[in-house]
């Protein structure tokens, strides 16, 4: 399948002198489980610092499965379509992450699992959306089947090395362009991209902005 981010190339973020991403070629990486990485689009996102150094790079599945109704699909999907748990794609990390709930990563490769914030009340006013790709270690996620959000919490708390997952936020993103493109967000940077997504054999597309730098203000 030829990948929606195929001919896209650098682009800057709304500050000239900000970060910068781009579609690299490059294959999953080899600390990924084969059958987790041969899900994942050879096309990644390359995401740069100021002065061009490498922060991090991500690669999405060749396409997200979803569960809607032919109405939701004719409205535009949301995350929601996405079931709990669904394998979203990976990252690797050039360097230490600081996650948007202020927690520090170690650089390495993570899968990316979608999850919503439960609706409990520590919870309550810490981030402005309850969508997050959560992050766990590639050699603890082998298998890339749905998790159970309590199992998937449980696994991804292996990033932090305490009792909370590892998260990236996620923003609504409904702009048809393909991407990548970065755009400041509540104050943090946000990746954004056009990915595609198969629900039930049929075949549409979904936006992701994910946050890339920058944390929740509450922390």
């Amino acid at each position: 399948m030829t990948s929606v981010l195929a001919l896209v190339a650098v682009v800057p973020a709304a500050d000239p002198g900000g970060p910068s991403a781009k579609v690299v070629a490059v294959d999953p990486p080899t600390e990924l489980a084969g059958t987790v990485g041969k899900l994942l689009d050879k096309n990644a996102v390359a995401v740069a610092d100021k002065d061009g150094a490498e922060m991090l790079t991500v690669w999405f599945r060749t396409a997200v499965p979803a569960k809607a109704t032919a109405e939701q699909i004719a409205n535009g999907l949301t995350y929601r379509e996405i079931p709990e748990g669904t394998l979203i794609g990976a990252v690797k990390f050039a360097g230490p992450f600081v996650d948007f709930r202020k927690q520090d990563i170690a650089a390495g490769v993570y899968t990316l699992r979608f999850l919503v914030q439960p609706d409990v009340g520590d919870h309550m006013g810490t981030a402005p959306h309850t969508e997050f790709l959560v992050l766990s270690p590639a050699d603890k996620d082998t298998d890339p089947e749905p998790l159970e959000p309590k199992a998937l919490i449980k696994l991804s708390s292996a990033s932090t090395g305490g009792d909370h997952p590892g998260v990236m936020l996620l923003f609504p993103h409904t702009a048809r362009e393909a991407g990548p493109k970065l755009l400041e967000k509540d104050g943090v940077t946000a990746l954004a991209v056009r990915r595609a997504v198969e629900n039930d054999g049929a075949k549409t597309t979904l936006g992701f902005a994910l946050t890339v730098a920058g944390y929740s203000k509450s922390r």
